[in-house]
């Protein structure tokens, strides 16, 4: 898989950080010949995009909004013509609670989100993309797995796999394929967003011994780091992936064993 991405688009959400952004150097550091990177956060985004020797094109702006998307959607036309390769990353783990007690505002900005989110940014994709390209739905372990206080999540989550079925059934006469991956647990900074968290990390004393403790739970006993995720990315992505379509990639340590 060495240098797959060379001379190649792409487009990545959720770019500010985590897995995003280390799709965003790994890409860049195989020479690929542009990336367009979207994130809401515009300090984060700016600051990954100065570290990536390529072009870029950058959107700091709600993944959920379709009005936001058309003028980006030109933005890549314009500046690249067209896409190989899109990954739809931006989520957020926010509204837990139990369904009795979930707001319908927080309810719906986690559909917005995740799922529209991840609906705007395939469409973008298959409409801007290249025949025999390849996109990837970032879903969850949640998708499959039922916890409590996370409706909201792990809909969002479950309803990214169907998408990624059926938007690889549309597109598979143009040789692009589209597959989920659902990943148990990457150390990133969605984490840092829930109370559950920052109390382990004060009652185990730091952010590290917080992970080590929520991997704990996985029978491989460890999480993956963002590098290893966008490796995994990168590999559903690569030609070695050529028969891989409509798939759940499940990388989560054996979390839903």
């Amino acid at each position: 898989m060495t240098g797959q991405f060379e001379g190649k688009v792409g487009l990545i959400t959720g770019a500010a950080s985590g897995i995003g952004a280390a799709l965003a150097q790994l890409a860049a550091s195989e020479g690929v010949a542009g990336l367009a990177l979207l994130d809401c956060n515009r300090d984060g985004l700016e600051a990954v995009a100065a570290d990536l020797r390529c072009p870029v094109v950058l959107a700091a702006l709600d993944v959920g909004s379709a009005e936001a998307w058309q003028t980006f959607e030109q933005d890549i036309a314009d500046r690249f013509g067209g896409l190989d390769f899109a990954l739809a990353n931006a989520g957020i783990g926010h509204a837990m609670a139990p369904i009795a007690e979930l707001d319908p505002d927080d309810w719906q900005r986690v559909i917005s989100v995740n799922l529209t989110g991840a609906f705007l940014t395939a469409r973008t994709a298959l409409r801007l993309m290249n025949d025999g390209g390849s996109i990837v739905l970032v879903a969850s372990s949640m998708a499959v797995k039922a916890s409590p206080n996370t409706a909201g999540y792990g809909a969002s989550k479950a309803a990214l796999l169907q998408l990624a079925k059926i938007a690889a059934l549309e597109a598979a006469p143009r040789g692009i394929r589209v597959n989920a991956i659902s990943f148990g647990g990457v150390e990133t900074p969605l984490f840092r967003g829930h109370d559950f968290f920052n109390a382990l990390i004060v009652q185990s004393g730091s952010e590290r011994a917080a992970f080590d403790a929520l991997a704990d739970r996985t029978p491989l006993k460890r999480y993956a780091s963002a590098d290893e995720a966008a490796g995994l990315i990168a590999f559903l992505m690569s030609d070695v992936a050529a028969q891989v379509t409509g798939t759940n990639f499940i990388a989560d340590a054996g979390m839903t064993l």
